[in-house]
């Protein structure tokens, strides 16, 4: 009996713990995702407030950029399964060489992104759309966008190790008053109010890029201001790390960027067949994507929060822990599937309200708003248990050749073959592509049950599940 009721005490504690942490580190990452999404779908009501073509051609050359990012979220990520297991540990100098491999690949990364955007935009923005307007318009803007990537870059240094160390308090408050800067720049730019010259397309391009300016002085001023920040790196310290170190690390890391970069590659295709309908098609896609992310952004915070939680407990050796704080993060994301599904169908009329669009491109982003409603449960599980659960594990290596092998190898397929083939309207060809989630999940939950994901990467002792 009294054993029964310490193990109950000892459960209510753990679930105390479980959700302080899940709060504490979800909240902040949910507000930073709200205000840059948020950010996102402001500036698709003001661009689309210029003209259709104006908006296909931002969000044909956001592409660009979404590649890049997912990218270096790919590196990041992946180096983070070792990151919070160290801080776990309170291992500050393992903590700081993750750091510096971080900067390291994020300079190989970045420099050839950004020159290769700037001479190739014109080729870029064509395999998106076919119409002269949209292509200039999206060289324009890419041109000087694309050095706003050097600044996210270092920005996402922070921003993602302050998560490893649930320390994001600064960072997220940092991350909002950018996003309201780059509105407000974007307001005055585009439409040349405030005493700002009209600038359009450039507008938003500019507007962008000085935010980005802005919020990287300030990350590394709160970072290196403070006398204690754990993130707080000389040059020694993050260049300390050595060749086993680094391999070990890019073991982990190489197969979520490439499992991150073909997902990013494998949606920008699915843009690529949509915008083969037309400028519309590709301006509605750009909407009916944003406004779902929007949805989503509450997913991301319980997402990373999970895998920072889970990380933890596994690089101390509780797998048991780390077994029932999945368990509950999948019951989370079953009820956030049924409230957010009904969220965007009633979001439908309002959002197509906002935009001046014709009668048929209207309708057009209604019923596309509807076919990624109804796909959100199957998408948003297998993203938990990819980006949340087992990943946390380290199970990079299942992550890789399950979701990305089946969006090239089926979700991109589907997408061209339902406009190329079968000339379909935009929201059925959403629909059959988005069909290859239903495979996705049955397969992600028959890898989590197995409880093959649950790796420890630390020298810390593993108990048995």
């Amino acid at each position: 009996m009294e054993q029964g009721m310490t193990q109950g005490y000892n459960l209510n504690e753990e679930k105390r713990i479980f959700y302080q942490k899940l709060f504490k580190v979800g909240i902040p990452v949910l507000i930073q995702q709200i205000v840059s999404i948020g950010l996102n779908l402001v500036d698709t009501i003001m661009v689309g407030k210029v003209s259709e073509n104006a908006l296909a051609a931002v969000g044909a050359a956001n592409q660009i950029y979404f590649i890049y990012s997912v990218v270096i979220f790919g590196i990041f990520s992946g180096a983070s399964v070792y990151a919070v297991q160290y801080w776990g540990l309170r291992d500050l100098s393992s903590l700081r060489k993750i750091l510096g491999i971080d900067y390291l690949m994020c300079i190989l990364v970045t420099i050839p992104t950004v020159i290769g955007a700037w001479f190739m935009a014109p080729q870029l923005i064509r395999l998106f759309a076919e119409e002269s307007e949209v292509i200039g318009l999206g060289t324009d803007y890419i041109r000087i966008a694309c050095f706003s990537y050097i600044f996210s870059s270092m920005s996402f240094v922070i921003s993602f190790n302050s998560r490893c160390i649930q320390d994001l308090k600064i960072p997220t408050t940092i991350n909002a008053i950018a996003i309201g800067i780059n509105i407000i720049l974007n307001y005055g730019l585009i439409y040349g109010k405030l005493g700002l010259p009209q600038l359009g397309v450039e507008g938003a391009a500019y507007a962008t890029l000085i935010a980005r300016i802005l919020e990287c002085g300030a990350m590394y001023t709160a970072v290196y201001m403070r006398k204690e920040h754990p993130l707080k790196a000389k040059l020694v310290e993050m260049t300390a790390f050595g060749r086993d170190l680094f391999t070990s690390v890019m073991k982990t890391a190489v197969p979520v960027i490439i499992l991150e970069g073909l997902w990013a590659l494998s949606v920008s295709l699915m843009y690529m067949a949509f915008g083969q309908i037309g400028a519309s098609a590709l301006a509605v896609t750009q909407i009916a994507v944003t406004v779902t992310d929007f949805a989503q952004t509450v997913y991301f915070a319980v997402g990373n929060a999970a895998a920072v939680i889970i990380g933890e407990a596994l690089g101390q050796g509780r797998r048991q822990t780390a077994w029932r704080y999945s368990k509950r993060i999948m019951n989370i994301t079953w009820l956030l599937n049924l409230t957010m599904t009904a969220v965007i169908i009633l979001m439908r009329q309002p959002v197509a309200a906002i935009y001046e669009f014709d009668a048929g491109t209207t309708a057009m982003l209604m019923k596309a708003l509807l076919a990624y409603a109804v796909f959100m449960t199957p998408k948003m599980l297998e993203y938990m248990m990819i980006c949340g659960i087992l990943r946390a594990g380290g199970d990079t290596v299942f992550c890789l050749f399950m979701d990305s092998g089946l969006n090239m190898l089926m979700q991109v397929p589907l997408a061209f073959i339902s406009v190329l083939v079968f000339h379909l309207p935009l929201h059925w060809a959403m629909a059959v592509a988005n069909s290859s989630e239903i495979i996705k999940v049955v397969l992600c939950y028959w890898r989590y049950f197995s409880k093959k994901w649950m790796n420890v990467v630390t020298d810390a002792e593993s108990d048995e599940v």
